[in-house]
């Protein structure tokens, strides 16, 4: 039999996490029927079937599963060597995906993610936005960015965005046709641009002033799961909007949209960049975490 290939044995490593070939072919940037192939040809190779498969689902078979326990641990081993191989380098190359919220990845864009590429010419990275929080090792992810309270307590995170503020905004052409919300009770008599959160779940609008906390299931006709729709809605004079202010710099500055409400929205910890702390850690990855540190240090300066 001809030895298979670590392509081979990667792959039925990335469909046993995922259960799904589509998935793990993504995960691996292959198409769903070059993974399908490889995966068969070793199948065909070794005489046994690795999975059960059907239209709906794929399981591991149990010659698949005492198969995947004895390659794993020796695939880790391999990762880890190449690792450290790489990290010997004058610089590091490879490839880092990253998973972060829609409005995260646009803060972290410019000045660390094009920093970091600009630094490393050996480096890629896969920014994947999204609105979902997701488990970034389940899913093939080298790290996430995310507000540090949603963080899973067994990641390592690092600070990378300052604290943060959310804003109550409207349009003068809005304001001029109601009054100016003084509390935030006064909010359920306006019509509100509400988020969807992916799970359908409509986020409701947080406050606190002095100790005192005040949650609201706001009304309002338009609902979507995109910010910089509430935020264009409420520059047409829709409504008001509810959303972190890091997005709002521009209309704020150009008095296109009028805040209120702000001494009942306090600041927040920020973003941090998060990675499993059980894992070794590559070369690429490391030297993202030291840049995060470098810029979060000049901000405080």
């Amino acid at each position: 039999m001809a030895d298979a290939g670590l392509f081979e044995l990667n792959a039925v490593v990335a469909v046993a996490a995922h259960r799904n070939f589509r998935r793990a072919a993504t995960e691996l940037g292959l198409s769903p029927s070059a993974l399908s192939h490889a995966v068969a040809g070793l199948e065909r190779r070794l005489g046994v079937r690795l999975f059960h498969r059907t239209t709906r689902s794929v399981s591991l078979s149990a010659a698949g599963e005492q198969f995947l326990a004895r390659i794993r641990p020796a695939l880790g081993e391999i990762a880890e060597a190449m690792a450290d191989a790489n990290a010997l380098r004058d610089t590091p190359s490879g490839v880092l995906k990253i998973n972060a919220s829609e409005g995260g990845a646009r803060q972290v864009l410019e000045p660390i993610v094009l920093e970091f590429l600009k630094r490393y010419p050996d480096m890629q990275v896969d920014l994947v936005a999204e609105g979902r929080l997701i488990d970034i090792v389940a899913e093939g992810f080298d790290a996430g960015i995310r507000p540090m309270e949603s963080v899973p307590q067994d990641m390592i995170a690092v600070p990378c965005v300052p604290q943060q503020r959310f804003a109550v905004v409207g349009a003068p052409a809005y304001f001029k046709r109601h009054p100016k919300p003084r509390v935030p009770a006064d909010l359920l008599a306006h019509d509100c641009i509400r988020y969807r959160f992916s799970n359908g779940r409509i986020f409701r609008w947080e406050f606190e002033k002095r100790g005192q906390e005040i949650v609201l299931d706001v009304r309002g006709r338009l609902t979507t799961n995109a910010p910089p729709l509430m935020v264009q809605a409420a520059l047409a004079g829709f409504g008001l909007a509810y959303v972190n202010d890091a997005q709002l710099t521009e209309p704020l500055k150009q008095k296109r949209l009028i805040r209120v409400l702000e001494d009942w929205t306090p600041p927040f910890p920020g973003l941090s960049l998060y990675y499993p702390g059980h894992r070794h850690v590559p070369a690429g990855l490391r030297a993202l975490v030291g840049l995060v540190r470098e810029v979060a240090g000049r901000r405080r300066q």
